[in-house]
């Protein structure tokens, strides 16, 4: 009896030790799942930060696709009037008395450049000859994203033409002056060119009416004995010729109202003319109409 009773008390102690342990066991599993559930969460959560930082970056990438294009402002002028037509008839009888008609210079493409000239010789046989010669020319400049506004391009130009006719090989007595109520800004010189036909008197007006750029070179010469012209008044022609060539462009365009921006460069008038009017005018003064006065004479 007392063995059994001790076998009995001894399986009871076993069973609840076994309740023990099983109940330490299921505490400890149920600490550990809070532990899993926070490690699952932080997991999640990072999952998220990772998705908002693919969004912001794709936000980023498209805000800086969708910037727009460099852009330049538009050129107000959008044409040219034909180089024969900017002087009035009056104008042209004052100047070149004698010229039948303009020639017109070369151009590929008639809205960016063009010139014509002028040749007139007042042959007065014994008593010598007048000879006189009158250029015009136009160049208008296209706004171009990569060198700058139509304005900006006809200033730079504008400013070299000017810096030309100022240092012409051989020019003697040169003066230069502002010329007012002539486009946007305009500019007079003068100068003396002896050549083997005679003393000659040069004027050139170089202006600038917003993107275009006109310049005006007038010369004359007495011949044969003939008296040289007076400077003053080849002065005072040149310039009122250049103003009324200027008011032909402004004409020409209406209201010049701008039109869009051109990305692509203008080809006639991103390439400066081969040689300067200048230099046009020293080579028609000494051209054939002067040789034929001298030969006459």
């Amino acid at each position: 009896m007392q063995r059994a009773a001790e076998r009995d008390q001894r399986d009871r102690r076993d069973e609840r030790e076994q309740r023990v342990k099983g109940l330490h066991r299921f505490l400890v599993c149920a600490a550990a799942v809070p532990v899993m559930l926070i490690a699952t969460g932080c997991s999640s959560d990072s999952g998220s930060d990772d998705g908002a930082g693919d969004g912001a970056q794709t936000s980023s990438s498209a805000s800086a696709s969708a910037s727009p294009s460099p852009t330049v402002q538009a050129a107000v002028y959008k044409s040219l009037p034909q180089p024969c037509k900017v002087l009035s008839k009056k104008t042209l009888e004052d100047l070149v008395p004698k010229a039948k008609s303009g020639k017109a210079g070369s151009s590929d493409d008639a809205s960016t450049r063009g010139s014509c000239s002028w040749s007139s010789l007042d042959n007065n046989g014994v008593k010598g000859s007048q000879f006189r010669w009158l250029n015009v020319s136009l160049l208008r400049f296209e706004s171009d994203v990569t060198r700058g506004s139509g304005e900006k391009l006809a200033q730079e130009y504008y400013e070299t033409q000017v810096q030309d006719a100022r240092s012409v090989s051989g020019a003697k007595n040169t003066k230069s002056e502002p010329v007012a109520g002539v486009g946007d800004e305009a500019t007079a010189v003068r100068y003396d060119l002896k050549k083997k036909e005679g003393s000659f008197k040069q004027e050139t007006v170089v202006a600038r009416v917003e993107n275009v750029v006109v310049m005006l070179d007038y010369n004359g010469a007495g011949l044969a004995g003939e008296k040289t012209p007076s400077a003053d008044t080849l002065n005072k022609l040149a310039q009122k010729a250049a103003k009324e060539a200027v008011a032909a462009v402004t004409k020409a365009n209406g209201t010049g109202s701008a039109g869009t921006p051109s990305s692509t460069p203008s080809k006639s008038a991103s390439k400066t003319p081969s040689k300067s009017p200048s230099a046009d005018a020293s080579k028609a003064a000494s051209s054939s109409p002067s040789k034929s006065a001298s030969k006459k004479s």
